[in-house]
């Protein structure tokens, strides 16, 4: 498998970032192999989803983020699930939770957001968990678009649990909008549900026009990431990008 670009912050203001987005079912498995995993992707940014929400849930996420060298930006219980972490890299500019309009007999859905800089590059950042039926999940993904063209930032990148293959209606809506990372730049593995059997793309990273993606794909032969660890931390795969964001 081909390197992944490391983060960097270019001369002209540009920023060369890593995106990881990761379900990580309310860490209810190896939070240990989980920590692993994330580390060994040495994100920038990770846009968790099910992240705790219950009893504590701060304290587990914040405990989490501690072990890979994160700090809690946004989200969780207050998003309804979507979380942001990031390293001290960042700079954050603002923060926001959204919880989405509530279907009757569905779960609670919401988005994590924030605007943050990398050296002179200004980045919107989304982090989602769509719902499992249809319809609700194609009126999100509206939501979503009109999310991120409210935070008011001209490069923006959005990822999560989309509960969606590539042939849906609402992945894309998403993609005719936005960048599908992993079709813009193939880097690594594709399917991200389930890590015993990976036989679906229903994870995905999206970034908006103008910022260029290097590699973005399941970091299944990443250095430091075992199919072990891949197995233990979740049921889901992660998806790892990086990105070339422009000076603002």
């Amino acid at each position: 498998m081909a390197l992944l670009p490391n983060s960097t912050t270019e001369p002209d203001g540009s920023a060369v970032i890593r995106v990881l987005s990761y379900n990580i079912r309310s860490m209810r498995d190896d939070t240990d192999a989980l920590a692993r995993v994330i580390t060994a992707c040495a994100p920038d940014l990770v846009l968790v989803q099910e992240a705790p929400r219950f009893f504590r849930w701060r304290k587990k996420l914040a405990r989490l983020a501690a072990a890979c060298g994160q700090v809690i930006l946004t989200g969780g219980a207050t998003a309804a699930g979507p979380a942001i972490l990031c390293d001290l890299r960042a700079t954050v500019e603002r923060t926001e939770d959204v919880l989405l309009p509530l279907t009757p007999g569905l779960h609670r859905r919401g988005f994590a957001t924030a605007v943050v800089r990398f050296g002179g590059a200004r980045l919107g950042v989304l982090s989602c968990h769509l719902s499992l039926q249809r319809d609700e999940r194609h009126e999100q993904g509206a939501l979503l678009l009109d999310r991120l063209s409210g935070l008011g930032v001209e490069h923006a990148v959005a990822g999560g649990d989309l509960n969606e293959r590539p042939d849906g209606r609402t992945f894309r809506r998403l993609a005719a909008g936005l960048q599908d990372c992993r079709t813009a730049a193939p880097w690594g593995g594709e399917y991200t549900s389930t890590p015993a059997d990976p036989h679906q793309r229903i994870d995905a990273i999206f970034a908006t026009q103008g910022i260029e993606v290097l590699g973005c794909g399941v970091p299944s032969d990443l250095p430091g990431v075992t199919r072990a660890d891949l197995t233990a931390a979740t049921d889901h795969l992660p998806v790892l990008a990086a990105l070339r964001v422009p000076a603002a």
